[in-house]
């Protein structure tokens, strides 16, 4: 139906997560009549990313650098480390501007389901972390699925006899409807209240 390097090039497209057929046919047809420097720029950036960006040695939070902007960042508060399972979740939690600690990216969750256990992730690294620095409280920040359960319990297991370890709450979003919210959602919501200021 394509002539090869069409259908190649949306073969590759649709290898991007949330990426389907018809997404990958419309983007591939997009760039075909974009101007040549743009595609140029873009194949470019994408390699430049690739080859320029790893993770932070501390952290473990992509970065161009060895060190990320947030390790090596002297204002932050150096007490306060807060658990990711994914870089996305420490952008996310920038956007917010209300915290100012630091962060620890686990890179995933412990499923044993996808043969992914505590040794695969950044774990060890960061009990090495906690013991090591004078970290006074460990948030942690991981989704509430099984899996996320799951790792913050062996987690906190591991950390509790070292420093302060905490969660954040999970609820409802805003202008969510309670008879829509599913019943864990519910419970987190009642578990994480707090008294009115």
């Amino acid at each position: 139906m394509y002539t090869p390097p069409l259908a190649r090039l949306i073969e590759q497209l649709q290898l991007l997560p949330g990426v389907g057929p018809k997404t990958a046919q419309r983007l591939a047809l997009h760039l075909i009549k974009r101007p040549e420097k743009e595609v140029q720029a873009l194949a470019q950036a994408l390699v430049a990313a690739k080859q320029q960006v790893g993770l932070c040695k501390v952290c473990f939070h992509l970065s161009a650098e060895p060190i990320c902007s947030i390790c090596s960042n002297k204002n932050r508060d150096r007490a306060t480390v807060c658990v990711v399972a994914d870089s996305r979740d420490t952008i996310a939690l920038e956007k917010t501007r209300e915290y100012r600690g630091l962060y620890h990216v686990l890179g995933g969750v412990i499923s044993p389901m996808d043969g992914i256990g505590p040794e695969q992730l950044n774990i060890e690294a960061l009990v090495r972390r906690v013991t090591k620095e004078q970290i006074k409280e460990v948030i942690l920040a991981i989704s509430p699925s099984v899996e996320g359960e799951t790792t913050t319990l062996y987690i906190n297991g591991l950390l509790r006899p070292f420093t302060k370890v905490t969660r954040i709450a999970f609820g409802l979003p805003m202008g969510g409807d309670l008879e829509y919210a599913d019943e864990v959602t519910l419970a987190r919501a009642l578990e994480g209240r707090r008294e009115l200021d």
